[in-house]
């Protein structure tokens, strides 16, 4: 059972990252509208997922026990821990360029600075050396790999919830597919300044897939946790809801609208929201 979970979270983790490489190759200035689209719609259904599947599941991991203490504890654990690796991964990229300074957003409010690529015109002009370009694209890398590995862990949680009954449960697979949607902008934020820094377009993909191999990783702690008991399992959820909860609203929510000032991307989230639900009840 753990090779399907390793199988699929390889899909999600390295497939999301690399498809995001694959993306870069063909990188359009005037994207901006598609992914904030697409970053709104994703964190609907994360959380619809988090809360009407995995909380759920984490307050009656056995149909009996009701800790919501554990449960508030793993959550906050796991929100904090997503938070401290965002903000390091922050401080290591936001600042590898002069021209960045106080007033610069400290969230991406444009494709290109999600993906770095505006930093592409300061080397092009000469104000900085193009290896510092491509020595951002390495640190991102490394900061990317890290921090999937929690990312990781939510979907072995997930697939440790019905472990005993039938492994490839709805759960388990929506978050993959969302846990992989939300790699692809990932991935494109590492490939593009390893492509802009001279990296061959070919390799850059194939190393910012192997970015995602640390979510397996991830997804076989997630599952070994979860299948040891009750307890372990309702802290597993409940970390994995935490992180799931930074992601969705420290991340692909303030992303999406300062990409995309408008009414469109709430729409977005609340369709994706009902889409979720859709798919845990349906």
């Amino acid at each position: 059972m753990i090779w399907s979970v390793i199988g699929i979270t390889a899909l999600a983790g390295m497939g999301g990252t690399g498809m995001g490489g694959l993306l870069s190759c063909l990188f359009r200035k005037d994207s901006s509208k598609t992914v904030s689209l697409l970053l709104s719609f994703a964190a609907g259904v994360m959380t619809s997922v988090v809360c009407f599947d995995l909380l759920t599941e984490a307050l009656h991991p056995d149909d009996l026990s009701n800790d919501v203490g554990l449960v508030v504890t793993g959550v906050l654990v796991g929100y904090i821990v997503i938070a401290l690796l965002n903000a390091w991964i922050d401080h290591r990229t936001n600042h590898e360029i002069d021209h960045i300074d106080e007033n610069h957003p400290k969230t991406a409010d444009s494709l290109e600075e999600l993906t770095h690529a505006n930093h592409l015109k300061e080397h092009r002009e000469g104000r900085q050396p193009r290896s510092g370009l491509f020595l951002a694209g390495l640190v991102m890398a490394a900061a990317i790999a890290l921090h999937n590995v929690p990312e990781g862990m939510v979907i072995g949680a997930s697939f440790a919830r019905t472990a005993a009954e039938s492994l490839l449960n709805r759960g388990g697979l929506t978050m993959a597919v969302i846990i992989g949607l939300h790699n692809i902008p990932e991935g494109m934020a590492v490939a593009v300044p390893l492509i802009s820094g001279g990296m061959p377009k070919p390799r850059s993909v194939l190393v910012t897939a192997l970015t995602g191999f640390p979510t397996v990783l991830g997804a076989v702690l997630g599952f070994m946790v979860g299948a040891m008991g009750p307890t372990a399992l309702a802290l597993s959820l409940s970390f994995a809801s935490g992180a799931m909860l930074y992601v969705v609203f420290g991340e692909l929510m303030p992303e999406a609208i300062l990409m995309w000032r408008s009414k469109l991307p709430a729409a977005a989230t609340v369709v994706g929201m009902l889409t979720g639900v859709i798919i845990i009840y349906a």
